[in-house]
C-alpha cells in the first residue's frame, strides 16, 4: 500500500525549474516569462521561491521577494538586484495546477510568505492580481490600491489587472 503524501511547500531549487516552467505554461499562458526570470528570482531571494510538492510531483510554485511599494516589476524582465530601500514584500507569481487547487494549499503558501515577510521586517505585502484572481487575493487580506501612474503599467498585464496591498501590521493571519 502506497502512502498518500499531502502537498506541502518547500524551497525551490534549480532542479525544479523544468517542472515550474511547465506549471507556468499551463496556468499562465497569457503571461509568459523566460526560465531566466524564474532562475534569477530564486537566486536573488531563495526564501521567497517555493514549490508545492506532493507524491505526484510539483503542483505549483510561488515567486516572491522584497520590493518597493507602489512599483511593479515588468513582466518577463530580469531585476538585476533587489532594491536596498525595499519597503514591501512582493508576490510576483503564485500558480497551482488545477488538481492542486481547492485544498487550501494556496492560502497556506500565502500565510507562509506573510510570516516570512513579517519576520523580515516588512509591514506590507503587494502583488498584481491578474485574470479572475482578485477575489482569491481579497480573501487573503489584500485590498486594491489605486494609483493612476501604476494604472498604465497594469494595462500591459490585462484589463482585469489590479495592484493589491496587504497590511501586515496587526494582521491576525500572521500574528
Amino acid at each position: 500500500m502506497t502512502a498518500i503524501v499531502p502537498p506541502s511547500w518547500r524551497a525551490m531549487t534549480a532542479a525544479d525549474l523544468p517542472a515550474v516552467m511547465a506549471v507556468a505554461a499551463e496556468v499562465h499562458p497569457d503571461y509568459p516569462e523566460s526560465e531566466a526570470v524564474f532562475a534569477e528570482r530564486c537566486a536573488l531571494h531563495p526564501a521567497g521561491c517555493l514549490v508545492l510538492e506532493s507524491g505526484e510531483g510539483v503542483g505549483g510554485y510561488v515567486l516572491s521577494h522584497p520590493w518597493r511599494l507602489g512599483q511593479v516589476p515588468a513582466l518577463d524582465s530580469l531585476l538585476g538586484a533587489l532594491p536596498d530601500e525595499a519597503d514591501a514584500y512582493y508576490i510576483h507569481d503564485l500558480a497551482l495546477l488545477p488538481g492542486a487547487r481547492g485544498g487550501g494549499a494556496a492560502s497556506a503558501g500565502v500565510d507562509q510568505l506573510a510570516a516570512h515577510a513579517r519576520v523580515s521586517g516588512f509591514a506590507r505585502m503587494a502583488l498584481v492580481a491578474v485574470g479572475s484572481s482578485a477575489g482569491f487575493w481579497r480573501r487573503q487580506g489584500f485590498r486594491e490600491a489605486h494609483d493612476e501612474a501604476l494604472a498604465r503599467k497594469l494595462a500591459s498585464y490585462d484589463s482585469a489587472a489590479r495592484y493589491m496591498v496587504r497590511d501586515l501590521k496587526d494582521d491576525w493571519r500572521t500574528a
